[in-house]
C-alpha cells in the first residue's frame, strides 16, 4: 500500500469517528449503543469436584459447568428440578440463575461430589 492510500484509509477513520461522536453524546453515561451481555460464570468439574465448590453470582447469571474430567459426570440441582445429561470430557451444561437463594448440587453419577450456587439480587443503578 502506498503512501497516498494509507494517508486515505486513516482520513476515513478520523471521519467516522467525527460522524459517531454526536452520536455518542446523546447515550446515557455509562451506556453503550450495545446492550451488555449476560453475566457467565464457570464452574470446572476435574478430579471428581466441582471448583469452585461454592459459588456467588447476581440474579440473571449464567453459569457453565464444564467437564474436564477423564470420566462422565452429570449436575442435578433437585430443589429447581434440573439433572443434566452424562457431560463427557469437554462438554458443558448452563443454566441461568435468575431467583435469588442458595441452590446445592451434585453429581448424578457421584452423589458425594457436591457444589452450591448462592443467587444475590442485582443492584439497581438507581
Amino acid at each position: 500500500m502506498n503512501n497516498y492510500a494509507k494517508r486515505r484509509g486513516g482520513r476515513h477513520i478520523v471521519l467516522a469517528l467525527g460522524l459517531l461522536a454526536p452520536v455518542l453524546l446523546l447515550l446515557p453515561p455509562g451506556r453503550g449503543p450495545v446492550a451488555a451481555a449476560p453475566d457467565v460464570a464457570e464452574v470446572r468439574i476435574d478430579n471428581f469436584t466441582f471448583s469452585p465448590a461454592e459459588l456467588t453470582i447476581k440474579a440473571g447469571t449464567k453459569v457453565v459447568f464444564r467437564n474436564s474430567d477423564d470420566i462422565p459426570h452429570s449436575v442435578v440441582m433437585a430443589s429447581v428440578g434440573v439433572h443434566s445429561k452424562a457431560l463427557d470430557t469437554d462438554d458443558t451444561f448452563s443454566f441461568e440463575f435468575n431467583t435469588p437463594g442458595t441452590i446445592d448440587y451434585f453429581c448424578g453419577l457421584h452423589p458425594h461430589m457436591k457444589g452450591k450456587i448462592i443467587v444475590v439480587p442485582q443492584m439497581n443503578d438507581h
